[in-house]
């Protein structure tokens, strides 16, 4: 979704980083802010999307559902090195339990020498989450702890 509508912005925060992810879609939305997720550690254009990885995320709400998805892709992150800079959220579906969500996203390993660090994000938080759905679209405003 890059070129046309604003994918993502950093908002104000004194210690963390704090974004607003925006998409025409939930699906798109989720998208758009594991893009913010790693832009906030590397420079994603950078990162050639020639590894190909399929991630499962589930909630028993939309925002758990959402922790979990950025979770997952910090943990692709963590255990195999990989940067990612294009996502598909295939589906999100209702599950017995909540919601699940399948995904291929797209990066390749990590390489000092070529990627610019910017700072590590320890983890995903629920403080100031919020998912606002409407008729022009989706808003996700998230914070992660660096």
């Amino acid at each position: 979704m890059r070129g046309k509508a604003k994918a993502f912005e950093f908002l104000e925060h004194t210690a963390d980083v704090y974004i607003a992810a925006y998409g025409r879609h939930l699906s798109e939305a989720f998208e758009n802010a594991a893009l913010a997720m790693f832009e906030t550690m590397t420079d994603t254009e950078a990162v050639e999307p020639s590894v190909e990885e399929t991630v499962e995320a589930e909630g028993y709400d939309k925002q758990s559902l959402f922790y979990d998805w950025l979770e997952q892709l910090l943990i692709l992150f963590e255990i195999k090195n990989l940067l990612c800079s294009r996502f598909r959220v295939q589906k999100i579906e209702k599950i017995e339990e909540g919601l699940r969500l399948n995904a291929k996203v797209y990066g390749e390993p990590f390489e000092p020498g070529r990627h610019k660090q910017k700072v590590g994000v320890k983890a995903v938080t629920y403080h100031r989450m919020e998912i606002l759905e409407g008729p022009r679209g989706v808003t996700i405003k998230f914070i992660l702890d660096i």
